[in-house]
């Protein structure tokens, strides 16, 4: 679905190396620190990070409730790249419509996410790109959260030296 309007997009530099940076976007104790908007936690179902393995995760939301969320990996590259999909769901791992998980009308199904880890000297550049239009992501609050989100991961990372 390309509707001809800009897609999320995201660069932020972190103060490690791409090799930590990554271990931070695949290892689910560390995921657990920092993969949620503020204010909210992650749980996993399960994650398998591996091309074709697949992760079933819920950010519990004090304010607007539960989230969940399947995907499949479809490129791990380390530390260079991942790329995965998502979808909302149930509890239970079944596919929700955008429409009912109250999503706005131009929210995609089934975003695509991938994310580069670029080496600048001591640190790494992370991008993020969304299948999903910025101006939807910028009125849902996702494009804020992704910017908090890295500022907590940048912090754990700075903690864990």
């Amino acid at each position: 679905m390309n509707t001809g309007k800009k897609e999320l997009l995201i660069s932020h530099l972190f103060d490690a190396p791409p090799e930590v940076v990554f271990r931070a976007w695949t290892d689910p104790e560390k995921l657990k620190h920092w993969y949620a908007p503020d204010g909210c936690t992650i749980e996993y179902r399960h994650i398998e990070v591996r091309p074709g393995g697949s992760f079933h995760s819920c950010v519990h939301d004090p304010v607007y409730g539960d989230c969940w969320i399947t995907g499949t990996y479809l490129e791990v590259s380390a530390p260079e790249k991942l790329v995965f999909t998502m979808l909302l769901s149930d509890k239970d791992g079944n596919d929700v419509s955008s429409a009912a998980a109250g999503k706005p009308e131009d929210w995609p199904e089934q975003l695509l996410t991938t994310v580069t880890f670029e080496p600048v000297k001591q640190q790494t550049k992370v991008t993020i790109h969304q299948t999903v239009p910025e101006e939807e992501a910028k009125k849902t609050g996702a494009y804020q959260s992704w910017i908090k989100m890295f500022n907590k991961l940048n912090q754990m990372l700075v903690n864990s030296k």
